[in-house]
């Protein structure tokens, strides 16, 4: 049997996520390795980061992160999937040409054609150094023949579960198109998971760009959409067309469009996420106050746009399907903090039950502010180290971010989740 990190559960049911907030019973992440020590001040910007982390601190800050949701469902790393399918020659090999013509590195598939399954695995995602054997490859400004993936510990944005079914993203950088491709992979091929992928990668319009971050599935009927510098209006429209051709009855899909700058708005979870049945958290000056960020209700019935129109906020939007939310400000009520703690993702929560939510330790205002509304807070290591139970009423377990919240996601974006429980709504 593969060797998995102590998964609760030793076999995966299909995919099934119809909501933010149900029990996660099943999540993919990706322990941060050496690729983001390969960042230098240089490349950092390239590989989509504003700085450069400290491995040493960012991975004890992540092995909190990783054994709280291990403590609580299935948890799979995608390293260890990907050395998995591997073992399957035909896999590696279609896998390994996807990769090298993707990238334009021919010359390096037999290269890991020749390693074994781990280590393939690992230079997949770790990159490898480029080799100076020749005058061209000698004046390079280049370090790497196959660039390192920085960004592979935000497993949300690749790969984003629609229901029954595994949206592949359309990357809007092409230096995380690897990350898609591994993703599809995995999916395609692991006796895990039993399930249909829809591919946005290989559509001809070069216009179509989905990243999970910018995808909440508010309500089974009930999807809400940000579209900005990482997924474009096409992108969605390409979203919408599944919709109508897959599913029967009334759908909402619900876009908020996002600023281009500063580079934390970079998707809809930075600035919105569901914490409960009635509660929700919201970066207050984009979500709530009038800006010229329009909100977009479309209403589709049994396979044709009914209705689209510009409506007040994201809140009334959701409103007007049956989801009443009371408003959390990140920050609390103070725009300069405010401003600090979205910067630092004190919006973005992962759900793993209603109303028990993961959020970085170091947003003090964005956890007074829960506190008012309601909600316990606990710290995540002391949760571990007296080997407490996940608690079950309204409660933010806190996880160490100092160094992981410089990476520019938090929780929800480190995550990706393949199973929750029906939602009682």
């Amino acid at each position: 049997m593969p060797n998995f990190v102590e998964p609760i559960s030793t076999t995966m049911q299909n995919i099934n996520i119809h909501s933010e907030i149900g029990t996660l019973k099943g999540v993919i992440l990706h322990t941060p390795g050496q690729e983001v020590e390969k960042m230098t001040p240089e490349n950092a910007e390239r590989a989509l980061y504003s700085d450069i982390l400290n491995l040493s601190v960012a991975s004890e800050e992540y092995r909190q992160f990783k054994e709280l949701l291990q403590k609580h469902c299935s948890v799979y790393e995608v390293k260890e999937l990907l050395a998995d399918i591997l073992k399957n020659d035909d896999v590696k090999e279609k896998l390994l040409e996807s990769v090298c013509k993707a990238e334009g590195i021919s010359s390096l598939k037999t290269k890991l054609t020749g390693l074994n399954n781990t280590e393939t695995a690992r230079q997949l995602i770790e990159g490898v150094e480029l080799i100076r054997d020749n005058l061209t490859q000698f004046l390079s400004n280049e370090r790497y023949s196959l660039r390192p993936l920085h960004n592979f510990l935000f497993t949300r944005d690749a790969s984003i579960s629609l229901y029954n079914k595994v949206l592949i993203g359309k990357m809007a950088s092409n230096v995380r198109d690897r990350e898609s491709i591994i993703m599809d992979a995995i999916f395609q091929h692991h006796p895990y998971f039993n399930v249909e992928t829809i591919s946005a990668t290989g559509q001809n319009s070069g216009n179509i760009k989905i990243e999970g971050g910018d995808v909440l599935i508010a309500r089974h009927d009930v999807i809400v959409i940000g579209t900005g510098i990482r997924t474009s209006t096409q992108g969605i429209d390409f979203i919408i067309e599944n919709i109508k051709k897959e599913h029967a009855g009334l759908h909402h899909i619900i876009v908020q469009e996002l600023p281009e700058s500063p580079e934390s708005f970079i998707h809809l979870d930075m600035v919105f996420t569901m914490l409960d049945k009635d509660t929700c958290m919201v970066y207050e000056p984009l979500i709530m106050t009038h800006n010229r960020y329009r909100t977009i209700h479309i209403i589709i019935d049994n396979g044709r746009v009914k209705s689209i129109q510009t409506v007040p906020n994201l809140l009334s939007a959701l409103k007007n399907t049956g989801i009443d939310l009371q408003a959390v400000k990140c920050g609390g009520n103070d725009t300069w903090h405010q401003e600090r703690e979205q910067w630092h993702s004190g919006a973005n929560f992962l759900a793993i039950k209603p109303g028990v939510i993961i959020g970085y330790e170091r947003n003090n205002y964005t956890a007074e502010a829960l506190s008012h509304a309601g909600f316990n807070i606990v710290k995540a290591n002391d949760l571990l180290k007296n080997k407490q139970k996940i608690p079950e009423s309204k409660t933010l377990i806190t996880i160490a971010g100092a160094e992981l919240a410089r990476g520019g996601g938090g929780a929800r974006c480190m995550s990706m989740p393949v199973q929750r429980e029906m939602v009682d709504w």
